[in-house]
Formats: structure tokens, C-alpha cells, sequence
């Protein structure tokens, strides 16, 4: 059945510091090799997560060393002070943040990029494999359709359920942001009827893009929003289904840090909370595999140790 179609705004936003990209062959420099790189990941963080699992799904494990920071950046501009020294090596007084998620090379001891899209094609492309058991997140003639999915849920799900919750703004223009974000979840409501996945019957990066969103909505836009506005968003019964069934794969919730998610939110938050905090749309750790999120553990110095262990291949039905 034809899906209908994705459409999304132009997203202006700065150039990230580092935008290394990893080669096929030695004349690129950054070519592939197995443990020569290292993630540096907060869980935390949706960008992180969308790259934690992918590393799971494409089963990396014993390919890229992950290592896993805390869930709260602990220095005043929003940076962890574990990354300083590779951002010092790559940059020279780098005068921004040392913020995660970062691709590292160990051969150099340098930051290769920072670019969450460029980092997440990178893996799929260069050291996934072809394994039965592993996914074909971008597949030939798919591209342009994975960018149009990235594109709308940054500004049309993200951007519109912040400016739906902004307490400084007018009534007027909070209607109009929530009528946006309706609109959308139910253009993705309709095609979730249809077909198991987002674009279609198999799993791509479009899905861990969605489902990274649609936890995001519900863990951290929804406490700024009123009960009302999250009883419409919740009304979208395919779409969070959906959700459910992404959180039971082991590669998506195991990967949930809830209570680090909380954490950063409450840290960093500067908005009033509203009703809609008290209205969860989904019990995320009841639909996780094992009946439990699993939030990291953190080391001495503040690092935490990888747990990456478990890849399957994703079920085609709902």
C-alpha cells in the first residue's frame, strides 16, 4: 500500500566542530579498521542514543569500543570534562563545549567527527557487514527518504513540541506548534497502519531516528505541555505501538537510560513544568524485553563501562 508522503522544513543549524569521515581504503586516512576507533556516548542524549543503537543493530561490539559517559555533562558550558583532553588534541584551545557524542581515533589520539548523521552512515556503511542477523539501515534508492524522516522529526516533532510548551510564548502560537505536531504524528499514524516499519516492511535508520524522537516526546516535551495537549498526542494508537514493539528489541531498550534521560533534562531545563508531566503516554521499562530499563553504571572517574552485547534481527510483524 503507497505511503503517504514526508514532508519537512529546512533545518538551519551551525556546522558541528568535527566532520571527519571514515573511507574505504587507506588513501582515505580514516579508513576502516577494527577497534582502531572508539564512541564516546551519553545515553542520555538522543543523539547518542540513535548511535548506541546502531552500534548495537549492525552488532559492533568487538568492531568499535564504546565508551560510556555520564548521563549529566558536569562542566558549566554543557561539556564533560572527560572529552576535554581530545578536544584540546584535535583543536588547539578549543573554545566550545567538549560535547558528546564524539568518534575518536586511536591511532592518533584526535576527534574524527562529531556529526551524528555522518557518524551513524559511517557505521552502516563501513563496518556493519552483511550478516544475516543485522539490518540494512540504508538501503540503496532509500536515502533521500531517511533524510526526509531525520529533517521531520527534528523540525516538525521536536522543534514543535518545544515551541507547543514554551511558557513564554502566546496562546495563539502554542496552538499553532501543537496543530503542527498533530498533523505530522498522525501523517505517521496513518502509514504505521499499513507496514511494520516507516518506510516500509524492514527496519532502517529512519526507524531509530522515530523512535529516538518519539521517546523524547514522551520523556522529556511531554512535562512541558498540558494534559490535554499529551491525551491528543497519545491518541495515535499504531504510532505508539510502534514504539512498544521497538522497545522490545534488545538494540533499542537496553539502550534506554530512563532515569539518566530525567536526570539531564531536570539538570538542564530552564521551562515550567505543566499538567502534561503528569500524563506518561508509555510505561517504557514494562515494554522493554527483559521487563526492566537498564541504566549504566558509573566507574570511578566518571566513565562508564560499555554493555554492549546482544544483536537480533528485527521481527517483520507488529
Amino acid at each position: 500500500m503507497p505511503a503517504a508522503p514526508l514532508t519537512t522544513t529546512p533545518s538551519l543549524r551551525s556546522l558541528p566542530s568535527f566532520r571527519g569521515r571514515i573511507g574505504c581504503d587507506v588513501s582515505s586516512g580514516y579508513y576502516t579498521v577494527s577497534r582502531r576507533y572508539r564512541l564516546h556516548l551519553a545515553l542520555s542524549c538522543p543523539h547518542c542514543l540513535r548511535i548506541a543503537i546502531t552500534h548495537s543493530l549492525l552488532g559492533l561490539e568487538e568492531t568499535l569500543p564504546v565508551v560510556l559517559l555520564p548521563a549529566v555533562p558536569d562542566r558549566p558550558d554543557g561539556g564533560h570534562s572527560a572529552l576535554r583532553p581530545l578536544y584540546e588534541a584535535s583543536s588547539h584551545r578549543h573554545p566550545g563545549p567538549a560535547a558528546a557524542p564524539v568518534l575518536s581515533d586511536d591511532w592518533t589520539g584526535r576527534i574524527v567527527s562529531t556529526h551524528t548523521p555522518d557518524i551513524l552512515r559511517d557505521l552502516a556503511r563501513h563496518f556493519g557487514g552483511d550478516g544475516p542477523d543485522r539490518p540494512v539501515l540504508y538501503p540503496p534508492g532509500a536515502e533521500a527518504e531517511i533524510e526526509a524522516v531525520e529533517r521531520l522529526c527534528e523540525d516538525r516533532i521536536n522543534e514543535a513540541a518545544q515551541q507547543a510548551g514554551r511558557a513564554d510564548a502566546d496562546a495563539t502560537a502554542r496552538r499553532t506548534a501543537l496543530g503542527s505536531l498533530l498533523r505530522v504524528l498522525g501523517s505517521l499514524e496513518w502509514r504505521l497502519a499499513h507496514q511494520d516499519f516507516i518506510l516500509g516492511d524492514e527496519m532502517t535508520a529512519a526507524d531509530v531516528q522515530l523512535w529516538v524522537t518519539l521517546v523524547q516526546l514522551d520523556t522529556v516535551h511531554r512535562h512541558h505541555l498540558d494534559a490535554a495537549a499529551v491525551h491528543r498526542i497519545a491518541d495515535h494508537p499504531h504510532l505508539w505501538a510502534y514504539a512498544r514493539r521497538l522497545a522490545a528489541h534488545p538494540a533499542f531498550g537496553r539502550r534506554l537510560d530512563l532515569d539518566g534521560i530525567a536526570r539531564r533534562h531536570h539538570a538542564h531545563c530552564q521551562g515550567l513544568e505543566a499538567a502534561g508531566a503528569a500524563v506518561q503516554i508509555l510505561d517504557w521499562a514494562v515494554h522493554i524485553k527483559d521487563g526492566s530499563a537498564q541504566p549504566s553504571q558509573e566507574g570511578p572517574d566518571g566513565f562508564m563501562e560499555p554493555q554492549y552485547a546482544l544483536h537480533i534481527r528485527p521481527s517483520s510483524s507488529a
